[in-house]
């Protein structure tokens, strides 16, 4: 078919982004739901940032000359993540999809990273499955939760912005929980001014990156989530994704209002360790 992969590059981005509004567009109304990006500027403003960023991987399909689809790797810490993967629904089917996937992966094998993650719309079961037949193993359901701010403070615990002193101490907390850190997507977030952490006890003991569809978030305990939710300013358009084998945390999100409005499913090859606390993925793992 002349397919051509290619690192992307800041050139592709009105290109890609507006393929990543079509693509995600498509699939989520052919199966009733909302579509993540209300505007294809919104995507381009995504894949713009993606393209710029030091610590991503961009990877772009053209088919005779023309961009059709792209996939970004997250370098920025231990565990990589992958995502958006899109592709032109207009060439979809293709193989194309499956293609931007394999060379990713020899890219994290290339590299070394001990593992990679994804997060997959659950509605989605052609994606499950190709990624399950590349090797990724099912590890958490998750919900979408949206919702308006609770502005709810839990007593004994207590919120503040995240700065540069706090990283080692928040990396601390996310080896407890994880068993790596993932201190590239939190340090960026620090600059940005997004990032929050959570005290009890006299010390940090969980932090966000915000709490949105792009933020994470860990903490030692559901109290700990539980604060940095009841504080956040807003959900964002997307909201923020919780694993719902926490049943606890799950309970508590539908009993203040938020409700679910998808489900996805965290996906891993690789190095994975069970969580040993609470936490919340961000849309690239």
């Amino acid at each position: 078919m002349g397919i051509t992969l290619r690192p992307g590059t800041l050139a592709d981005a009105p290109a890609c982004g507006m393929i990543c509004y079509a693509a995600f567009r498509a699939i989520a109304e052919a199966h009733g739901f909302p579509p993540p990006f209300p505007a294809p500027e919104v995507a381009t403003t995504l894949v713009s940032g993606l393209l710029s960023h030091p610590g991503f991987y961009a990877l772009v399909a053209e088919l005779d000359g023309r961009v059709v689809g792209s996939n970004f790797i997250d370098e920025r810490s231990t565990i990589a993540g992958i995502g958006p993967i899109t592709v032109d629904p207009a060439v979809q089917n293709r193989t194309i999809g499956r293609q931007l996937m394999r060379r990713v992966l020899e890219r994290v094998a290339a590299r070394h990273f001990p593992g990679v993650r994804l997060v997959q719309a659950a509605y989605h079961s052609r994606t499950l499955g190709l990624y399950a037949k590349l090797g990724f193993v099912v590890r958490e359901p998750l919900a979408t939760m949206q919702g308006p701010p609770l502005a709810l403070p839990i007593p004994g615990y207590a919120v503040r912005p995240a700065t540069h002193e706090d990283l080692e101490a928040c990396n601390r907390v996310c080896q407890r929980v994880h068993g790596h850190d993932r201190s590239g997507e939190l340090l960026d977030a620090i600059r940005q001014g997004t990032a929050t952490v959570v005290e009890h006890g006299g010390r940090i003991t969980g932090y966000a990156t915000p709490i949105a569809f792009f933020g994470h978030a860990v903490g030692d305990t559901n109290e700990d989530l539980k604060t940095l939710i009841g504080a956040a300013p807003d959900f964002s358009d997307s909201g923020f994704l919780l694993p719902t084998r926490n049943s606890e945390l799950f309970r508590w999100c539908l009993e203040h209002g938020l409700r679910v409005t998808q489900t996805n499913t965290l996906m891993s090859l690789g190095l994975y360790n069970a969580p040993m606390g609470a936490f919340l993925p961000s849309i690239l793992y």
